[in-house]
């Protein structure tokens, strides 16, 4: 597995990490903890060596199955990060004696001493002013603590994102749905923030399920139009003898200035193809086709958290 510079952290990251979301189920339906386990071992057995969670998944439960994922393996085959700020849908807190908390508590389902990146998550959700005079300086006083060795930002809209970056200090920003075969407006901020050293890992390489299904679940947010669109690509693919994951994920781990691409999985055969797919060189006739479908709603998004962060 090719491996990348996280920016000034100076980790070695995979081209590809997991993103250890799905382990919750939730809104990703049920998932069967062993399955889940092996999932985690495969990742690790192909290369993987990023792992992303959060106490928001499955509330809670992502990180309790990563944690027993974990018991027994080394702490040096695997770079880990958590977040804090996000607890439930409608359950943010960004104050400095949450985060401490979230942090001890996250350890401990986890099971280790520290994590590698401790983000503050989707903070499209708070005041972003809040974020950057607290939260980030309380992740700093974390770190100093020994429970974490660095401190990221993670979120949809990418003005807030680059809000907390410009009025704090952080190591990493993990985006999502941004760097994708429909939308590449996370190019457009790279330069900024690789002039600050800052590392970026990109999440969300389908879209949350765009470019692989027909069928959505009634939470996702894309309007009506991207969802067409997205549907007609995969069934041309489809029926070319492609497949539009592949291509995805080829695509947004090919983009200079992305250290990683998280994929969200449930099986261990998902992290296997996932991991091919990078190995395996780019249809570009097939690539060609996708782009010129998603042309009509390209860098078509949607608003997430408070009006006045998008």
């Amino acid at each position: 597995m090719k491996q990348n510079v996280l920016g000034k952290t100076g980790l070695q990251v995979s081209a590809i990490g997991l993103g250890a979301s799905s382990l919750g189920g939730g809104v990703f339906g049920d998932v069967d903890e062993a399955l889940a386990i092996r999932t985690v071992h495969a990742a690790l057995a192909c290369g993987v060596t990023l792992i992303d969670v959060s106490p928001f998944y499955g509330h809670t439960r992502a990180e309790t199955v990563l944690g027993k994922a974990l018991k027994g393996i080394s702490r040096d085959r695997f770079i880990l990060s958590t977040k804090v700020g996000r607890y439930g849908d409608d359950e943010f807190d960004f104050s400095a004696g949450r985060v401490a908390r979230s942090i001890d508590e996250s350890l401990q389902r986890l099971g280790i001493e520290y994590v590698d990146i401790l983000h503050a998550h989707d903070v499209e959700y708070g005041d972003l002013k809040i974020i950057a005079e607290e939260t980030i300086p309380t992740l700093r006083r974390v770190v100093a603590e020994g429970k974490s060795r660095y401190v990221g930002v993670t979120g949809y809209p990418l003005t807030a994102l680059n809000s907390v970056i410009t009025h704090s200090e952080v190591d990493c920003v993990l985006s999502y749905n941004h760097c994708t075969l429909n939308d590449t407006t996370l190019l457009d901020f790279l330069p900024a923030w690789q002039e600050r050293d800052i590392g970026i890992i990109n999440a969300g390489a389908f879209s949350q399920g765009l470019l692989t299904s027909d069928k959505l679940p009634d939470w996702h947010p894309a309007p009506e139009d991207v969802r067409r669109v997205c549907s007609e690509a995969v069934h041309v693919i489809r029926s070319e003898g492609g497949d539009l994951a592949t291509l995805a994920i080829q695509y947004a781990t090919l983009q200079p200035g992305i250290a990683s691409t998280l994929a969200g999985v449930t099986r261990p055969q998902e992290i296997e193809a996932a991991v091919k797919a990078l190995e395996t060189p780019v249809d570009e006739e097939l690539l060609k086709t996708v782009v010129q479908i998603l042309e009509p709603i390209h860098n078509h998004g949607w608003q997430t958290g408070r009006p006045e962060n998008n």
